[in-house]
């Protein structure tokens, strides 16, 4: 069973540009609220500085996305994230949009991410990495 980080929490405030005709998000949305929440994890300047100084980054290998129920105009969701280390190559993020007083998500998600180098090869991620997002809990990373 792999060992999961906490919970990790990243408001976002729903545009009426966010939304359909009906005041509902376009559910293409949620893919970007969930990218913003994974960054935020990890932090955009890391991210920066891993591309600048190891030429590495992530993609998005597998997405499996739940629309449980709609997301409106003027909403302020909370995007709760979790994530492990499959291998030492790949994390599997857990996520979850939770509406206002909502008594379960309204969508959920699991993505997986590789890191990649500039040649769009898998490359491991580097240890200090790793370890810098590995706090708080233990890590299975495997080949």
């Amino acid at each position: 069973m792999p060992q999961f980080s906490p919970t990790f929490s990243f408001p976002v405030q729903i545009y009426y540009e966010d939304t359909d005709f009906s005041g509902v998000v376009y559910h293409p949305n949620f893919l970007k609220y969930f990218e913003r929440a994974r960054e935020h994890v990890i932090g955009a300047e890391r991210l920066s500085a891993l591309w600048q100084q190891n030429q590495l980054g992530f993609a998005v290998y597998r997405s499996d996305m739940l629309c449980h129920e709609g997301v409106e105009f003027a909403d302020i969701i909370d995007v709760r994230t979790q994530f492990y280390f499959e291998s030492k190559y790949r994390t599997v993020w857990q996520q979850e949009i939770w509406r206002p007083q909502g008594k379960k998500p309204a969508v959920t998600a699991t993505i997986e991410m590789v890191c990649m180098n500039q040649a769009r090869q898998l490359a491991p991620m580097p240890a200090e990495l790793i370890t810098v997002l590995s706090r708080g809990f233990v890590i299975n990373a495997q080949e």
